[in-house]
Protein backbone atom coordinates (compact mmCIF):
# COMPACT_ATOMS: atom_id res chain seq x y z
CA UNK A 1 0.00 0.00 0.00
CA UNK A 2 0.98 3.39 -0.71
CA UNK A 3 2.57 5.92 2.00
CA UNK A 4 0.80 8.57 -0.15
CA UNK A 5 -2.66 7.55 0.00
CA UNK A 6 -4.59 6.45 2.49
CA UNK A 7 -7.17 3.16 2.20
CA UNK A 8 -10.38 3.53 1.54
CA UNK A 9 -11.82 1.76 4.97
CA UNK A 10 -15.38 -0.32 4.14
CA UNK A 11 -17.30 -2.05 6.90
CA UNK A 12 -20.97 -3.94 7.05
CA UNK A 13 -22.36 -6.34 9.87
CA UNK A 14 -21.64 -8.90 6.71
CA UNK A 15 -21.68 -9.62 2.57
CA UNK A 16 -24.06 -6.47 2.09
CA UNK A 17 -21.32 -3.84 2.32
CA UNK A 18 -19.67 -6.01 -1.06
CA UNK A 19 -22.31 -4.29 -3.14
CA UNK A 20 -20.87 -0.99 -2.07
CA UNK A 21 -17.12 -2.09 -2.42
CA UNK A 22 -18.17 -3.17 -5.82
CA UNK A 23 -19.39 0.12 -6.62
CA UNK A 24 -16.20 1.76 -5.67
CA UNK A 25 -14.15 -0.53 -7.53
CA UNK A 26 -15.88 0.31 -10.85
CA UNK A 27 -15.38 4.13 -10.01
CA UNK A 28 -12.22 4.05 -8.47
CA UNK A 29 -10.41 1.16 -9.93
CA UNK A 30 -6.81 3.39 -8.73
CA UNK A 31 -7.87 3.34 -4.83
CA UNK A 32 -6.45 0.58 -1.78
CA UNK A 33 -9.30 -0.88 -0.59
CA UNK A 34 -10.00 -2.58 3.42
CA UNK A 35 -13.38 -4.29 3.81
CA UNK A 36 -14.61 -5.88 6.94
CA UNK A 37 -17.58 -7.49 7.32
CA UNK A 38 -18.81 -8.34 10.72
CA UNK A 39 -20.08 -11.35 10.49
CA UNK A 40 -19.76 -12.66 13.82
CA UNK A 41 -22.49 -10.05 14.79
CA UNK A 42 -24.70 -10.14 11.66
CA UNK A 43 -27.63 -9.54 11.10
CA UNK A 44 -27.54 -5.70 12.64
CA UNK A 45 -30.97 -5.04 11.93
CA UNK A 46 -33.06 -6.13 14.53
CA UNK A 47 -30.14 -5.11 17.27
CA UNK A 48 -30.61 -1.89 19.47
CA UNK A 49 -29.12 0.82 18.30
CA UNK A 50 -26.78 1.87 20.58
CA UNK A 51 -25.29 -1.43 20.22
CA UNK A 52 -24.72 -1.02 16.57
CA UNK A 53 -23.53 2.43 17.70
CA UNK A 54 -20.86 0.15 19.81
CA UNK A 55 -19.93 -2.21 16.83
CA UNK A 56 -19.39 0.91 14.41
CA UNK A 57 -16.98 3.06 16.99
CA UNK A 58 -15.33 -0.25 17.13
CA UNK A 59 -14.52 -0.59 13.93
CA UNK A 60 -13.64 2.53 12.63
CA UNK A 61 -10.81 2.91 15.08
CA UNK A 62 -9.61 -0.53 14.24
CA UNK A 63 -9.62 0.53 10.41
CA UNK A 64 -8.15 4.04 11.25
CA UNK A 65 -5.26 2.12 13.00
CA UNK A 66 -4.85 0.16 9.55
CA UNK A 67 -4.62 3.15 7.72
CA UNK A 68 -7.62 4.51 6.43
CA UNK A 69 -8.22 8.08 5.54
CA UNK A 70 -12.17 7.94 4.96
CA UNK A 71 -14.41 5.43 6.32
CA UNK A 72 -17.54 3.91 3.80
CA UNK A 73 -20.06 2.76 6.31
CA UNK A 74 -21.76 0.19 3.85
CA UNK A 75 -24.97 -0.66 5.91
CA UNK A 76 -27.59 1.15 6.21
CA UNK A 77 -28.29 -0.03 9.79
CA UNK A 78 -25.40 1.12 11.22
CA UNK A 79 -25.88 4.78 9.44
CA UNK A 80 -28.87 5.19 10.88
CA UNK A 81 -27.55 4.05 14.01
CA UNK A 82 -24.23 5.63 14.58
CA UNK A 83 -23.57 8.10 11.04
CA UNK A 84 -23.60 11.63 13.26
CA UNK A 85 -22.36 9.87 16.07
CA UNK A 86 -18.70 8.68 14.35
CA UNK A 87 -18.63 12.06 12.64
CA UNK A 88 -19.24 13.78 16.03
CA UNK A 89 -16.53 11.27 17.53
CA UNK A 90 -13.98 11.61 14.97
CA UNK A 91 -14.43 14.81 13.14
CA UNK A 92 -11.25 14.99 11.10
CA UNK A 93 -12.06 11.86 9.43
CA UNK A 94 -14.49 12.02 6.18
CA UNK A 95 -17.21 9.39 6.65
CA UNK A 96 -19.64 8.19 3.61
CA UNK A 97 -22.55 6.61 4.90
CA UNK A 98 -26.11 5.41 3.57
CA UNK A 99 -29.31 7.08 2.83
CA UNK A 100 -32.40 4.76 1.83
CA UNK A 101 -32.44 6.71 -1.82
CA UNK A 102 -36.11 8.33 -1.26
CA UNK A 103 -35.32 11.10 -2.83
CA UNK A 104 -35.08 10.24 -6.54
CA UNK A 105 -37.64 7.57 -5.99
CA UNK A 106 -39.92 10.63 -5.11
CA UNK A 107 -38.60 12.41 -7.63
CA UNK A 108 -39.19 9.59 -10.42
CA UNK A 109 -41.91 8.29 -9.46
CA UNK A 110 -45.53 8.48 -12.11
CA UNK A 111 -47.77 6.68 -9.59
CA UNK A 112 -46.64 8.46 -6.82
CA UNK A 113 -46.41 5.25 -4.38
CA UNK A 114 -42.80 3.63 -3.72
CA UNK A 115 -41.73 1.07 -2.03
CA UNK A 116 -38.61 0.53 0.42
CA UNK A 117 -36.91 -2.53 2.01
CA UNK A 118 -34.56 -2.21 4.65
CA UNK A 119 -34.32 -3.12 8.44
CA UNK A 120 -36.41 -2.62 11.37
CA UNK A 121 -33.53 -0.65 12.44
CA UNK A 122 -33.01 1.66 9.28
CA UNK A 123 -36.69 2.12 9.88
CA UNK A 124 -36.65 3.32 13.13
CA UNK A 125 -33.85 5.78 13.01
CA UNK A 126 -33.61 9.22 12.47
CA UNK A 127 -32.12 9.40 9.12
CA UNK A 128 -34.49 7.83 7.49
CA UNK A 129 -37.47 10.11 9.53
CA UNK A 130 -35.52 12.99 7.92
CA UNK A 131 -35.28 11.78 4.61
CA UNK A 132 -39.08 10.94 4.45
CA UNK A 133 -39.99 14.55 5.74
CA UNK A 134 -37.67 16.08 3.48
CA UNK A 135 -38.30 14.26 0.19
CA UNK A 136 -41.66 12.65 0.38
CA UNK A 137 -43.96 15.20 0.79
CA UNK A 138 -47.43 13.98 -1.38
CA UNK A 139 -45.83 10.75 -2.08
CA UNK A 140 -47.01 7.53 -0.85
CA UNK A 141 -44.05 5.54 0.78
CA UNK A 142 -44.72 1.51 1.63
CA UNK A 143 -42.01 -0.51 4.15
CA UNK A 144 -41.53 -3.65 4.31
CA UNK A 145 -38.46 -5.49 6.51
CA UNK A 146 -38.38 -8.22 4.48
CA UNK A 147 -37.62 -10.33 7.22
CA UNK A 148 -35.02 -12.93 6.90
CA UNK A 149 -33.84 -11.79 3.87
CA UNK A 150 -30.35 -10.70 5.18
CA UNK A 151 -29.84 -14.08 6.60
CA UNK A 152 -30.69 -15.72 3.39
CA UNK A 153 -28.05 -13.62 1.35
CA UNK A 154 -25.57 -14.42 4.30
CA UNK A 155 -25.90 -17.95 3.12
CA UNK A 156 -25.53 -17.44 -0.56
CA UNK A 157 -28.84 -18.67 -1.32
CA UNK A 158 -29.87 -15.16 -3.71
CA UNK A 159 -31.99 -17.08 -5.87
CA UNK A 160 -33.42 -19.90 -3.97
CA UNK A 161 -37.43 -20.43 -2.55
CA UNK A 162 -36.51 -19.25 0.70
CA UNK A 163 -35.70 -15.66 -1.07
CA UNK A 164 -38.42 -15.59 -3.26
CA UNK A 165 -40.98 -16.33 -0.70
CA UNK A 166 -39.59 -13.51 1.54
CA UNK A 167 -39.73 -10.99 -1.42
CA UNK A 168 -42.77 -11.97 -2.75
CA UNK A 169 -44.63 -11.53 0.81
CA UNK A 170 -43.20 -7.78 0.72
CA UNK A 171 -43.78 -7.00 -3.01
CA UNK A 172 -46.78 -8.30 -4.01
CA UNK A 173 -48.96 -6.35 -1.25
CA UNK A 174 -46.75 -3.22 -3.00
CA UNK A 175 -47.86 -3.85 -6.57
CA UNK A 176 -51.52 -4.42 -5.61
CA UNK A 177 -51.15 -0.41 -4.12
CA UNK A 178 -49.64 0.69 -7.46
CA UNK A 179 -45.62 0.91 -6.59
CA UNK A 180 -43.38 2.19 -9.91
CA UNK A 181 -40.23 2.45 -8.12
CA UNK A 182 -38.91 -0.05 -5.65
CA UNK A 183 -36.02 1.30 -3.10
CA UNK A 184 -33.48 -0.57 -1.72
CA UNK A 185 -32.38 0.62 2.06
CA UNK A 186 -30.18 -2.32 3.03
CA UNK A 187 -26.58 -2.85 1.18
CA UNK A 188 -27.13 -7.16 1.07
CA UNK A 189 -30.22 -6.41 -1.46
CA UNK A 190 -28.94 -5.62 -4.49
CA UNK A 191 -27.28 -9.00 -4.95
CA UNK A 192 -31.12 -10.37 -5.10
CA UNK A 193 -32.00 -7.67 -7.40
CA UNK A 194 -32.13 -9.98 -10.74
CA UNK A 195 -35.26 -12.14 -8.21
CA UNK A 196 -37.15 -8.77 -7.31
CA UNK A 197 -37.29 -7.79 -11.01
CA UNK A 198 -38.90 -11.24 -11.82
CA UNK A 199 -41.68 -10.38 -9.13
CA UNK A 200 -42.14 -7.05 -9.96
CA UNK A 201 -41.85 -6.86 -13.65
CA UNK A 202 -39.91 -4.25 -16.19
CA UNK A 203 -42.63 -1.63 -15.52
CA UNK A 204 -40.86 -1.02 -11.51
CA UNK A 205 -37.69 0.53 -11.64
CA UNK A 206 -35.61 -0.58 -8.71
CA UNK A 207 -32.82 1.46 -7.21
CA UNK A 208 -29.59 0.83 -5.85
CA UNK A 209 -27.71 3.51 -3.52
CA UNK A 210 -24.47 1.58 -4.46
CA UNK A 211 -23.58 3.61 -7.37
CA UNK A 212 -24.49 7.08 -6.00
CA UNK A 213 -22.19 6.33 -2.47
CA UNK A 214 -19.42 5.39 -4.76
CA UNK A 215 -19.37 8.73 -6.46
CA UNK A 216 -19.94 10.38 -3.23
CA UNK A 217 -16.66 8.74 -2.50
CA UNK A 218 -14.38 10.16 -5.23
CA UNK A 219 -16.28 13.55 -4.47
CA UNK A 220 -14.93 13.02 -1.14
CA UNK A 221 -11.22 11.78 -2.23
CA UNK A 222 -10.86 14.59 -4.72
CA UNK A 223 -12.03 17.52 -2.31
CA UNK A 224 -9.63 16.72 -0.15
CA UNK A 225 -7.05 16.27 -2.50
CA UNK A 226 -6.47 12.29 -1.56
CA UNK A 227 -7.34 10.70 -5.13
CA UNK A 228 -4.22 8.36 -6.76
CA UNK A 229 -3.59 9.23 -9.88
CA UNK A 230 -3.71 5.99 -11.81
CA UNK A 231 -2.48 2.18 -11.18
CA UNK A 232 -4.99 -0.56 -10.15
CA UNK A 233 -5.47 -0.88 -6.55
CA UNK A 234 -5.59 -3.80 -4.05
CA UNK A 235 -8.38 -4.86 -1.80
CA UNK A 236 -7.75 -6.68 1.40
CA UNK A 237 -11.24 -8.57 3.02
CA UNK A 238 -11.90 -9.14 6.40
CA UNK A 239 -13.88 -10.56 8.72
CA UNK A 240 -15.32 -11.59 12.37
CA UNK A 241 -17.00 -14.55 11.16
CA UNK A 242 -16.00 -17.61 9.07
CA UNK A 243 -13.05 -16.50 6.61
CA UNK A 244 -14.24 -19.70 4.33
CA UNK A 245 -18.04 -18.51 4.31
CA UNK A 246 -16.82 -15.28 2.92
CA UNK A 247 -14.14 -16.64 0.79
CA UNK A 248 -17.04 -19.09 -0.83
CA UNK A 249 -19.37 -16.01 -2.04
CA UNK A 250 -16.75 -13.38 -3.41
CA UNK A 251 -16.94 -15.35 -6.64
CA UNK A 252 -20.26 -14.72 -7.03
CA UNK A 253 -20.82 -11.04 -5.35
CA UNK A 254 -17.80 -9.45 -6.55
CA UNK A 255 -16.38 -11.92 -9.31
CA UNK A 256 -12.77 -12.96 -8.26
CA UNK A 257 -11.30 -15.05 -5.82
CA UNK A 258 -9.59 -13.98 -2.50
CA UNK A 259 -8.05 -14.80 0.73
CA UNK A 260 -9.91 -13.67 3.55
CA UNK A 261 -8.62 -12.92 6.95
CA UNK A 262 -9.90 -13.71 10.04
CA UNK A 263 -9.90 -10.76 13.00
CA UNK A 264 -11.07 -11.67 16.66
CA UNK A 265 -13.40 -9.04 18.26
CA UNK A 266 -12.06 -7.93 21.12
CA UNK A 267 -8.49 -8.96 20.29
CA UNK A 268 -7.07 -7.58 17.01
CA UNK A 269 -10.54 -4.91 17.21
Amino acid sequence: MSASAPLIGIFDSGVGGLSVLRAIRQELPQEDLLFLADQAHVPYGPRPLLEVRGFAETITRYLLSQGAGIVVVACNTASAAALHYLRETFPDVPFVGMEPAVKPAAESTHTGVVGVLATQATFQGALYASVIERFAQGVTVLQDTCPGLVGAIEAGHLEGAEARRILENALQPMLAQGIDTVVLGCTHYPFVIPLIQEIVGPQVRVIDPAPAVARQVGRVLTTRGLPRDGGSGSVCYLTTGDPRRLETLLPRLVGEAAVVERITWGEDL
